[in-house]
C-alpha cells in the first residue's frame, strides 16, 4: 500500500500537522487509527498523565551482600535477602 503526507488538525489546539507516510505506515502495522492529537499536544497528555501517577516509595535498607545502605521499592518482609542493584546484578551473572 502506498501513503502519502497528510495535514491533519489537532483536535485539543487546532493546530494543521504533518501526519508523514512513515508515521502511517507506522501506526498501520501496529493497528492504531489516525493521531487526533498534534506531537505538542501529544507530549503534553503524556506529560500530565505521568505526573499524576503515584510516586512508589522507597525503603532504605542494607544489602545482605556488600552492607551498604541503599533503597528498593518493595517493603522487605525479613525472610529473604535484600540486595543492592550492583550485588544482584553480580548474582545474576
Amino acid at each position: 500500500m502506498s501513503y502519502e503526507d497528510k495535514t491533519l488538525t489537532c483536535a485539543d489546539c487546532g493546530a494543521e500537522f504533518t501526519f508523514s507516510a512513515e508515521d502511517q505506515e507506522y501506526y498501520t502495522s501496529k493497528g492504531y487509527s489516525e493521531p487526533k492529537r498534534c506531537p505538542a499536544c501529544r507530549a503534553a497528555k503524556k506529560a500530565q498523565r505521568n505526573q499524576n501517577r503515584r510516586p512508589r516509595k522507597q525503603f532504605t535498607v542494607t544489602c545482605s551482600a556488600c552492607g551498604c545502605e541503599t533503597t528498593v521499592p518493595f517493603e522487605p518482609k525479613g525472610d529473604r535477602p535484600v540486595y543492592c542493584a550492583e550485588c544482584y546484578k553480580n548474582m545474576q551473572q
